[in-house]
C-alpha cells in the first residue's frame, strides 16, 4: 500500500534541505518497503547537496538507514515482514562478473541504482505528484522508503537499529578499506587522513587489525581528541605544520605501511602516498570533487614498489561484512554508541546538515 512520509529532499544545489511530506508507492516486483526507525547523516548526502557529487533533483536523501519490512514485492523470498534490515547503498545483482568474483562494491547494477530503482524508475512523489530521486536507489532520509531487495541486507533483530544504520556506510566504509581494501598487517605502521566519520572508523579498522602506531592528521583538535578515543595512538593537526609529510615521515620514523585518505581532496590524497615508506600502500578512501586531480612522482611507484589504490565502500560484501561488524560491535571491539554525537527528529535535519558541515559530529543520526 502507499504511505505518506515525512522525507528530507535536496530541491536543488546550493539550497538548504527541506522536509516534506511524500508519498511513497508499494513494492512492485523484487522490491520491499521498510519503516525506518534510524539513518545516518552522512557526508555524501551533503555532496549531494553541494555538488560534489553531481545528483539530479529533487532527491530523497540517505542511504544509512536501519527499519523494519513492512511489505514485500511479488518474487522476493530473501525477506519477510517483521525483518530487521539495514540499507546499502549499492546494489548486488549477485549475477555480473563482480558480485561472481567477490567484488559486490563495483557491482555492474550499482550504476544504473544511482537515483532510481534498478529499472530505473521512481517510488516516490512529492505533494504534487512530481516523482522524486532517490540517493544511491536508497532514499532513506525518510519514514518509509522502497528499495529493491538487492539494496538490503537482513540483520539480528536483537541489534538496536540506531547503531546499526551507521554499519549501512560510514563504519563499512572506514573499516573496510583498512581491513578489506588495505589489509592492515598486525604490528604495522598507519596514518589516517581525516577524522571525521569514515576517517574515524578507519581508525578503528587499522586497531582492529592491530597496527602498532596508528597517526590521526587532522585540522581539527576536537577531532583530534576523538580520534584517540577510537584507537589513533598519535595524532597531529597540519594546519600547525608547514610541511605535515616530513612531519609524519619524522614521526613514524621513515614512513608509514598503510595511509588513508579519507577527506576527497587530491592534494591530502598525495600526502598520503607521500607518507609511505618502500613497500607501503596508500588507500583513498575519500569522495573527491570529479575535477579534483592528484599528482605522484612517477617514479616513485617503480622504485619504491608503493602502491596508490581506491576503496569504495570499503570493499564490502554486505551480506558478509554487515553480521560480521554487528559480531565485533557486541564483542566490544567495534565502537558505535560513541560514534553518535547526536540525535535528531527527523523535523530537524536542517539542522544536521548544518552541523555536520560545520563538523561538530562524528555522526549525527535521525531517529524515526
Amino acid at each position: 500500500m502507499e504511505k505518506k512520509a515525512k522525507a528530507v529532499v535536496c530541491r536543488g544545489v546550493g539550497e538548504p534541505v527541506t522536509v516534506e511530506e511524500i508519498t511513497v508507492e508499494a513494492p512492485r516486483r523484487g522490491e520491499v518497503m521498510i519503516q525506518l526507525a534510524a539513518c545516518g547523516v552522512c557526508h555524501s548526502d551533503l555532496s549531494a547537496t553541494n555538488g560534489t557529487i553531481p545528483f539530479p533533483t529533487p532527491v530523497v536523501l540517505g542511504h544509512e538507514g536501519a527499519g523494519i519490512v513492512i511489505e514485500v514485492g511479488e518474487g522476493v523470498t530473501g525477506f519477510q515482514v517483521g525483518d530487521h534490515v539495514v540499507s546499502s547503498f549499492v546494489s548486488m545483482c549477485g549475477k555480473c562478473r563482480y558480485c561472481q568474483t567477490g567484488r559486490p562494491q563495483l557491482c555492474d547494477q550499482a550504476a544504473k541504482a544511482a537515483t532510481s530503482l534498478p529499472d530505473g524508475s521512481l517510488r516516490t512523489r512529492d505533494a504534487s505528484g512530481q516523482p522524486l530521486h532517490v540517493f544511491s536507489g536508497c532514499g532513506v532520509m525518510a519514514e518509509y522508503a522502497t528499495l529493491h531487495a538487492d539494496n538490503l541486507v537482513k540483520i539480528d533483530s536483537s541489534m538496536p537499529l540506531d547503531k546499526a544504520a551507521l554499519i549501512g556506510c560510514g563504519v563499512m566504509t572506514g573499516v573496510g578499506a583498512a581491513v578489506n581494501t588495505a589489509k592492515v598487517d598486525a604490528g604495522s605502521i598507519t596514518v589516517v587522513f581525516g577524522c571525521g566519520g569514515v576517517g574515524l572508523n578507519a581508525i578503528q579498522g587499522c586497531a582492529i587489525a592491530g597496527a602498532r602506531m596508528i597517526v590521526a592528521v587532522d585540522t581539527s583538535d576536537a577531532k583530534l581528541e576523538m580520534a584517540r578515543q577510537f584507537g589513533a595512538t598519535h595524532v597531529l593537526n597540519s594546519r600547525n605544520e608547514e610541511n605535515p609529510v616530513k612531519a609524519l615521515l619524522k614521526l613514524t620514523e621513515g614512513g608509514a605501511d598503510y595511509a588513508f585518505e579519507c577527506v576527497g581532496y587530491g592534494e591530502v590524497a598525495a600526502q598520503a602516498y607521500g607518507v609511505l615508506r618502500k613497500g607501503g600502500t596508500a588507500v583513498v578512501v575519500g569522495v573527491a570533487s570529479p575535477k579534483d586531480t592528484t599528482t605522484i612522482k612517477t617514479a616513485s611507484l617503480t622504485f619504491g614498489e608503493k602502491t596508490l589504490t581506491g576503496s569504495y565502500f570499503g570493499s564490502a560484501r554486505p551480506r558478509e561484512d554487515f553480521p560480521r561488524l554487528i559480531g565485533l560491535y557486541r564483542a566490544h571491539r567495534l565502537k558505535l554508541d560513541e560514534l553518535i554525537t547526536r540525535t535528531y527528529r527527523i523535523d530537524e535535519a536542517p539542522q544536521a546538515f548544518a552541523d555536520l558541515q560545520a563538523g561538530r559530529n562524528a555522526r549525527g543520526v535521525i531517529l524515526f
